[in-house]
């Protein structure tokens, strides 16, 4: 775990850019005429697939995303692809059975990925573990990964102690997943510095949100920070990554000088800019910074669910009621950070809060999972008396929530049987049934 001075780049274009500013729409045949150029940059890998690439290929694009990993796998043969994995959420947005986890690892490294992202929406280690060894025993990379959050309870410490949980897993390197936007220079430098003096590869993802990214990248490669994120400048910034030729020219000329091509990167980005055309539907990133991200911790897409869902209570006036709230809900579920699925839980719990006038009179299913132990561990304890009012006097549960799911590939196989062509198949239908067998459905009748 030793890193060099040199700066290395993780290319999020081919999946976060394009989910951040384009609601993952991007098709796999735009991704491939480029490659021959992007090959040519030598960036430390491509993030190609996972996080919502899995779920939109077959919902909105028609595609099978294990074609997708295996068309990027033929004609990016030289460098090493990334994914985004979501711990026992593998790619979907509840806790699977550990062997549908198994088997997705097994098929991912089987076609081709080579790196995986491993994260757990409460940062809650035991939801990685098992994503952790199989990915190690397959002979994949496993990096750690601690989602960034601001609360009482996550200080330095809190990152150091939990780096270290992970390190002691084996982990090949660690990373840390600002995915609203909020880590500040000052953070970014005392957490990279200390992780590098614990002996960590460290990678650094942030998102361009609150306008702070390119300066927290700045003082993590000064901490020592041996690979960041970027993306193409025509698919960065806005809730995206930096722009990698911004940081390239940045570096230049410095001992972190990243030693790519800007010239190369700028025809990469020129492609890309016209293929951005073709999602303007899809293309509502904001133009400016989003500060409220600074404020209430809130992600952009966040306040934009808030404003659909008070447009359609007729209370949208009631939006900065729901701002206030949520660090309220937030603190009452012990301190999740804001990202999926438990952006989503206390997002919602809170614009019902307000509409209702009763905080908490009517709770959620996945609020009252949440309040069951259903997703992990909370940083912090949970506020008892709002438990009470969620669950009654439901004891929650105290082991790790996949111990408690029985397997599932069985079912999904049995369910499967009818349509499948490939073991691949089994997997995409334990992981979200309906939409594959409608998608495996119509690939047998174009046979």
């Amino acid at each position: 775990m030793t890193g060099t001075k040199k700066v290395m780049i993780c290319d999020t274009t081919m999946r976060d850019g394009h989910q951040s500013l384009l609601a993952t729409r991007m098709h796999t045949k735009h991704m491939l005429p480029i490659a021959e150029k992007v090959e040519k940059v030598g960036y430390y890998s491509l993030e190609t697939w996972g996080g919502a690439t899995f779920d939109s290929c077959m919902r909105f694009l028609g595609e099978d995303p294990w074609e997708r990993l295996r068309v990027m796998r033929k004609t990016y043969p030289n460098s090493k692809l990334q994914m985004l994995l979501r711990g026992q959420n593998v790619v979907g947005y509840r806790h699977y059975a550990d062997d549908v986890l198994e088997a997705f690892v097994k098929y991912t490294v089987h076609n081709g990925l080579d790196i995986f992202r491993i994260f757990d929406a409460l940062n809650d280690v035991r939801n990685m573990e098992k994503a952790i060894e199989y990915v190690k025993r397959e002979g994949g990379h496993a990096q750690g990964t601690i989602v960034y959050t601001i609360s009482p309870v996550h200080d330095y410490d809190f990152y150091m102690g939990m780096a270290k949980e992970l390190m002691a897993l084996g982990v090949d390197s660690i990373c840390l997943k600002d995915m609203a936007g909020i880590l500040a220079p000052q953070p970014a430098y005392d957490i990279i510095k200390g992780w590098k003096q614990m002996g960590a590869f460290v990678n650094l993802h942030s998102h361009y949100t609150s306008g702070m990214a390119s300066m927290s990248y700045l003082k993590a490669v000064e901490a020592g920070a041996d690979i960041i994120d970027c993306s193409v400048s025509s698919l960065s910034l806005q809730s995206s990554q930096p722009a990698t030729e911004s940081m390239v020219a940045a570096l230049r000329g410095t001992p972190y000088d990243t030693g790519l091509d800007l010239e190369l990167i700028s025809e990469i980005a020129a492609y890309f800019r016209e293929v951005r055309k073709e999602y303007g539907e899809f293309d509502n990133a904001s133009c400016s910074p989003d500060t409220n991200v600074i404020t209430y911790q809130i992600p952009g897409g966040m306040i934009s669910n808030f404003i659909n869902q008070l447009k359609e209570q007729n209370a949208l006036d009631k939006l900065p009621q729901v701002l206030e709230e949520v660090p309220r809900v937030r603190e009452d579920f012990g301190y999740p950070p804001l990202v999926t699925p438990s952006s989503q839980i206390v997002g919602t719990q809170a614009v019902i809060n307000v509409l209702v006038g009763n905080r908490y009179a009517i709770a959620t299913d996945e609020v009252k999972n949440y309040m069951r132990g259903y997703y992990g561990r909370p940083p912090a304890p949970v506020n008892e008396e709002v438990r009470k009012k969620i669950i009654g006097d439901e004891q929650p549960i105290e082991c790790r929530p996949a111990d408690m799911i029985e397997p599932e590939m069985a079912k999904a196989r049995e369910m499967a049987a009818p349509f499948m062509t490939k073991e691949e198949d089994v997997v995409s239908v334990a992981l979200y049934p309906q939409v594959a067998l409608e998608c495996m459905k119509k690939r047998k009748e174009q046979q």
